[in-house]
């Protein structure tokens, strides 16, 4: 049995790889009792991510690597998700902008009886004025528009219990496959949204918890991204008016 799953997602990902990302990862669980699995899932990359993840994981028995075609993130990390096998399965950027070992503060809060758990970053220390300034806007939107209360949706870093997973994710992978498959972004805005909407919905049981984070910069998040965003979020809402998440 594996206590805990690991989905990295990669696109593009070489430079990260470079700065020897996945052996931070690796030497996190080095000295760790308890069972677990790292899945690298690559969304169809352009660079050498997927010579340099082999490299890696050669003579890594615990670590995998997926091969999906280019369909954005949001399928990407679906596709990890569905595949693993562990108790809890954590979501993680490639870039360990949040530390893996971070993790360690979702265990208690898991046997609490929670089904999901999301970071939360703290004060965002290191990002750039305009992010935090968009950041505080999508959390007027979502209370507004879809009644989310959560402070941070957006973070990278994410657990899940088998059971949230088993009810959320694969209807929400069809049809995302469906209607975004021209729309292959390398950060999808409504992924999280739609996520922790549907776990609501559904009754899940849901909180956050504070993170230590550190801005890495990136030229993904664009002023494009904040108005995807926002169109994400209506269209959330129009789905659950026609009862798509039900």
């Amino acid at each position: 049995m594996v206590k805990l799953s690991v989905i990295i997602p990669a696109y593009n990902e070489a430079e990260n790889l470079r700065k020897n990302v996945l052996e931070q990862v690796a030497s996190y669980f080095k000295n760790k009792r308890y069972s677990y699995e790292v899945i690298i899932v690559d969304d169809g990359s352009k660079d050498n991510t997927i010579s340099l993840v082999k490299k890696y994981i050669v003579n890594k028995k615990n670590f995998k690597l997926i091969q999906n075609e280019h369909g954005g993130k949001a399928i990407t990390v679906m596709t990890g998700l569905l595949a693993s096998r562990g108790d809890i399965t954590l979501f993680t950027d490639m870039d360990q902008a949040v530390p893996i070992s971070e993790v360690e503060k979702f265990f208690p809060i898991f046997e609490k009886g929670y089904d999901m758990v999301i970071g939360l970053r703290k004060g965002r220390k290191g990002a750039p004025f305009i992010r935090k300034l968009y950041a505080y806007g999508y959390v007027v939107l979502r209370v507004l528009i879809l009644g989310l209360p959560f402070q941070d949706t957006q973070c990278g870093f994410k657990a899940f219990n088998k059971k949230s997973i088993k009810v959320i994710f694969p209807s929400m992978l069809r049809r995302w496959k469906k209607d975004f498959k021209l729309e292959r972004a390398a950060v999808n805005p409504g992924f999280d949204i739609e996520t922790l909407f549907i776990a609501k919905k559904k009754g899940f049981k849901i909180v956050g918890a504070p993170v230590k984070w550190h801005y890495v910069g990136s030229e993904r998040v664009k002023i494009t991204t904040v108005f995807e965003g926002l169109r994400d979020m209506f269209r959330i809402r129009i789905n659950s008016f026609l009862g798509k998440y039900d």
